[in-house]
């Protein structure tokens, strides 16, 4: 087993980023006698699996016979959107299989590793299962609960500024960090602001990226402050555009006006305590999650990340911390609310990774979920 085979397989499993949500990244190569003779990965929701990919690259079937695979995720078993993986393998003669994550997909959860035993197929698991793992935070956490995987996403200074005091706000880091914040943007389906941070700073919240993918945009409006001619609904063919509000402003004469700009309402349940934009953010993402929002980037303003927090709904945090000191009175900082009476009561998460951006840097960190480690898109 040569752990350079999975870390090319990982390598390739990256290409799809931001392509085939709600569907996994996943790599795989094909080695006979030491050498690489084909290699693929998922590229697109609904093309060739990563197995069927690699197959598709031999110039003779009859290579594989007898040959080893690498893949980043367990193969699937199921007829979907393509016919199974564990079959193509099977059919190829493939003669061991080096597995690094396993799928917790009900539908494969074990039985096509199960499967390819069966049917006569040497199967190694767990080969560089953490790095494989980090490939699909996202898939991982929907796949089982349903709802999106929770991004926070913030840029602030040395001293814990947002902003400052007269609330000017561009631009808090450099072009290495807001080249980043575009990365993350493709890599998943969603993006949320509170209605504040549309009113202030009449965000696009496009991807700014080439040949990226924009995300959906989603505001949190409790009682339809959004302007009709909002950056957001001046780009509506850019990308859809929902506003979560309350069932009394359905029938309002401001939503018809904003159904006829473009937007989608959807009605969210009012929340019980403050902090929250006055709407129920797990029920919120219960809804995002049936729509097919499997990952969601939370990008303020301070009071949506008070409630976030407040609901338990983040898994993951991106700090952008500048070099730079603002100073002031502490008027605009990264989370808003009350806050917690005791350093025992605080949010607690965990750093997972530190990143140089030019002069900036960006430390990550997660929510404790157990073993499955997570990362940002390089």
């Amino acid at each position: 087993m040569r752990q350079e085979y999975m870390r090319r397989a990982i390598e390739l499993a990256k290409r799809g980023l931001g392509r085939v949500n709600p569907n996994p990244l996943v790599g795989a190569v094909i080695v006979k006698d030491d050498h690489i003779i084909a290699e693929g990965y998922h590229a697109r929701y609904g093309d060739l699996h990563a197995e069927r990919s690699a197959f598709s690259k031999l110039k003779d079937p009859a290579e594989a016979i007898g040959a080893e695979m690498y893949v980043t995720l367990e193969p699937c078993c199921h007829q979907g959107k393509q016919p199974p993986c564990t079959q193509a393998i099977i059919e190829h003669g493939i003669r061991k299989v080096y597995v690094g994550s396993d799928d917790p997909n009900a539908l494969v959860a074990g039985k096509g590793i199960r499967i390819l035993r069966e049917a006569g197929i040497e199967v190694e698991t767990h080969v560089l299962k953490e790095e494989c793992d980090a490939l699909n935070p996202v898939f991982f956490h929907y796949i089982t609960s349903k709802t999106p995987y929770v991004v926070m996403k913030y840029a602030m200074t040395m001293d814990g500024k947002i902003a400052c005091d007269n609330g000017e706000s561009k631009w808090v880091t450099g072009e290495m960090a807001r080249a980043h914040v575009a990365k993350v943007r493709n890599a998943l389906s969603g993006i949320m602001v509170g209605v504040q941070t549309v009113l202030q700073d009449d965000p696009k919240l496009t991807c700014r990226m080439p040949g990226g993918r924009n995300p959906v945009r989603i505001v949190c409006d409790s009682y339809l402050r959004t302007h009709l001619d909002c950056n957001l609904l001046q780009t509506i063919d850019e990308a859809p555009v929902w506003i979560a509000t309350l069932s009394e402003c359905m029938e309002s004469e401001k939503a018809t006006k904003l159904r006829e700009k473009g937007a989608e309402l959807i009605v969210v349940p009012q929340a019980d305590g403050e902090n929250m934009e006055g709407i129920d953010l797990n029920a919120l993402c219960k809804e995002l999650g049936e729509r097919g929002i499997d990952g969601l980037l939370i990008e303020g303003g301070s009071t949506l990340h008070a409630g976030a927090l407040q609901a338990g709904i983040v898994d993951h945090v991106l700090v952008y911390m500048a070099p730079k000191i603002f100073g002031g009175s502490g008027r605009y900082t990264p989370v808003r609310g009350e806050g917690v009476q005791s350093p025992a009561l605080a949010w607690q998460f965990k750093r997972s990774h530190v990143t140089e951006l030019g002069e900036d840097i960006l430390i990550e960190y997660e929510k404790d979920k157990g073993e499955r480690k997570i990362c940002s898109p390089e």
